[in-house]
């Protein structure tokens, strides 16, 4: 055998070898993190607890990990980018969505996709400038996932990531606990990473409890049922809360068209996606739950983008955040906050409620 052919050969059982060892890697150090007790941060400026007949707002907004501007298309949504622009246009845009979410005044802010150590935001601890903002609020941290390295794109790999959801309170959180959601088995697993929803108890009027829920659920999945039983899961949870004579409000991103058909109210996109589906009939059949879906009919704002590229007339818009409430929770009023996509894929959505 010449000798080209076999230095030609060791390349290729080197090269093979390497990935052999980096697909062992990423099965390996995958893991998830189970359901777990969280240690809310309390502070002495919230008021004891809250009262039935007030009416509260509450904002929810995945704020996308710092990173899309409107100039920005994620590598899973068909994008080119793995990470953040720089940065420093990354703590830019931290400084600018605390600041924003400071400006609206709410009573209860439901945040996810908040990095706390990842290569795609720097390992910028993202928490750091929202905790500033609303520094008067109670508060509790529930991490998502902590998935290994990702080696892809190759020029500039998504890495690793240590992401959650936070969640503040006008009241301080009596107690606070990490549900973890069913994920799809496989290769799969790799892609839509864990799964979680946090629940924190919030004392009331007359020694009851309000249940406050932060979800985000799956989005890279097969077929998108994987969504619809971690909702299953926890309309389920919702139920049992309600039943005790708590009061129960949910809301994050669903990853679900909750309009139904979201185009007929944002117009058809130039490209078909099938990653988020309505919610399929029958699902809320047997609880005492309800959805919330934000929308103004006389002037439609999506709450998200898919981030395939910049952002452009045309894109696939639609609306994947909003609320469940029970029915002891009076919503008087539900928007979608139009930011102009100016710091996320997602737009914040608001909404305000009564304890009945």
């Amino acid at each position: 055998m010449k000798k080209w052919v076999k230095i030609l050969l060791i390349v290729l059982l080197a090269v093979v070898l390497l990935a052999a060892a980096y697909v062992a890697y990423v099965f390996i150090s995958y893991h998830r993190i189970g359901d777990q007790p969280l240690t809310p941060v309390q502070t002495p400026d919230t008021a004891p607890s809250l009262s039935a007949g007030e009416a509260y707002t509450m904002v929810s907004w995945n704020i996308g990990f710092g990173a899309y501007e409107e100039d920005y298309g994620f590598f899973m949504d068909g994008g080119t980018e793995s990470r953040a622009w720089s940065k420093e246009r990354l703590t830019a845009n931290m400084d600018a969505i605390a600041g924003y979410l400071k400006q609206q005044d709410a009573d209860f802010y439901l945040l996810q996709e908040v990095d706390t150590d990842a290569t795609r935001s720097y390992h910028v601890d993202e928490r750091e400038p929202l905790y500033a903002a609303l520094f008067d609020k109670s508060s509790v941290f529930c991490q998502n996932y902590d998935s290994p390295y990702l080696l892809y794109p190759l020029t500039k790999p998504h890495g690793a990531s240590q992401s959650g959801l936070l969640t503040f309170a006008p009241v301080n959180i009596a107690a606070a606990n990490r549900v973890e959601l069913p994920v799809e088995g496989g290769f799969m697993k790799l892609l839509d990473l864990d799964r979680c929803y946090s629940v924190s108890r919030i004392p009331a009027d007359g020694g009851k409890e309000l249940v406050l829920y932060d979800l985000h659920l799956s989005a890279y999945t097969s077929d998108g049922t994987i969504a619809t039983e971690q909702l299953k899961l926890l309309l389920a949870d919702m139920q049992a809360e309600y039943d005790a004579g708590n009061w129960c409000v949910a809301g994050g991103d669903f990853n679900k068209d909750l309009l139904g058909d979201s185009s007929a109210y944002f117009g058809a996109a130039d490209q078909e996606y099938s990653w988020a589906q309505p919610i399929p009939e029958g699902v809320f059949d047997g609880y005492d739950v309800q959805l919330v879906a934000p929308l103004d009919e006389s002037d439609p704002v999506p709450s998200c983008r898919n981030a395939d590229s910049a952002y452009h007339a045309g894109q696939y818009v639609l609306t994947v955040d909003g609320f469940m409430v029970t029915p002891n929770v009076t919503v008087s009023d539900s928007a979608v906050l139009d930011t102009g996509f100016a710091y996320s894929d997602h737009n914040p959505v608001k909404m305000t409620f009564t304890l009945n």
